[in-house]
């Protein structure tokens, strides 16, 4: 009779400890799944769901909200993209230009969408897609153009203050040249800041810059779009919707998707000119993210002979 117990007790313990070690594997692997450390949950899962969340940070013409509708150039593209991934609805999430990344990070959304331009320090916190946009600045200035602004040496050692986007690659050039800068939380602060005259000019890309200036009836204009030279390097820049570094085969599938749009001028001017984008914003031939995060701009400047 003892040894029956003891049996029956020794049958329940080892069932137990199966339970327990099967929970604790099921959980590793929601764990793994949420973060993408095993490089092919994130893709699995919103291929199951048939959603992905997106963020954007609600700049024209990239990615905002019209009336309750999510769209932008880079929302076309995500739609595009994902639609041939057979993850047909693209939903957002809006936030703070510098939450984007620290947000994708902690799960909150699946990627952003907000035309984020490749650089460095920013590859070592997420990975992007290859180059989807060229960019270009320009000001936001009051109309007449008052202070003459034509480009970034315009308002290097002027006295003026220029409004930025707070962790946009604008704000990188200021602390660089020693421009006075204000922050802006996005573009509709931006032109807030130079209509109240708290600021003499917002620095934008020249897209946006374009846009913001088309959709209001304030009295300001924008200024010619130019290729900012910083200590005498053109300051070639591309954005790219960005990913979870553990995000490798949701990464890899969204590239396969997005090579024959790169591939196809015509293609990717049927998704993005309708925003307002133009030759002028596709990405050269050669021009890759890797490049960009390695940052040498004058190596790539050589080598694309985007300098000439």
């Amino acid at each position: 009779m003892s040894s029956t117990r003891t049996t029956k007790r020794r049958r329940a313990i080892l069932a137990a400890g199966s339970v327990l070690t099967m929970t604790a594997l099921a959980a590793c692997s929601s764990v793994d799944g949420g973060s993408g450390d095993d490089g092919g949950s994130a893709l699995q899962t919103i291929q199951d769901a048939g959603t992905v969340n997106v963020a954007y940070n609600g700049e024209k013409p990239y990615s905002y909200d019209d009336g309750g509708e999510l769209t932008g150039a880079t929302i076309a593209l995500d739609k595009k993209v994902f639609g041939e991934l057979g993850v047909d609805e693209v939903e957002g999430t809006q936030t703070e230009w510098n939450s984007l990344i620290p947000g994708l990070n902690a799960g909150r959304y699946d990627t952003v969408s907000a035309g984020m331009s490749i650089l460095p320090e920013r590859c070592e916190q997420a990975a992007f897609a290859e180059p989807t946009i060229m960019y270009t600045t320009a000001f936001l200035v009051p109309e007449g153009n008052p202070d003459n602004l034509t480009d970034w040496q315009s308002v290097e050692d002027s006295g003026l203050t220029v409004a930025v986007t707070s962790g946009a690659i604008e704000d990188g050039y200021a602390q660089k040249t020693g421009v006075k800068t204000i922050t802006v939380g996005d573009s509709t602060d931006g032109l807030n800041a130079v209509v109240s005259g708290r600021a003499d000019a917002f620095a934008l890309t020249g897209i946006s810059i374009r846009a913001l200036a088309d959709s209001t009836d304030e009295p300001v204009e924008a200024t010619d779009a130019f290729v900012a030279t910083i200590d005498d390097v053109p300051q070639i820049g591309a954005g790219a919707e960005v990913f979870r570094k553990g995000d490798t085969e949701l990464l890899e599938a969204y590239n396969e998707k997005l090579k024959p749009i790169l591939e196809d001028k015509e293609q990717w001017l049927e998704i993005m000119e309708p925003f307002g984008f133009t030759e002028a914003e596709y990405p050269p031939p050669g021009l890759t993210a890797d490049m960009l995060c390695e940052g040498d701009l004058a190596k790539i400047s050589d080598e694309l002979g985007l300098d000439s």
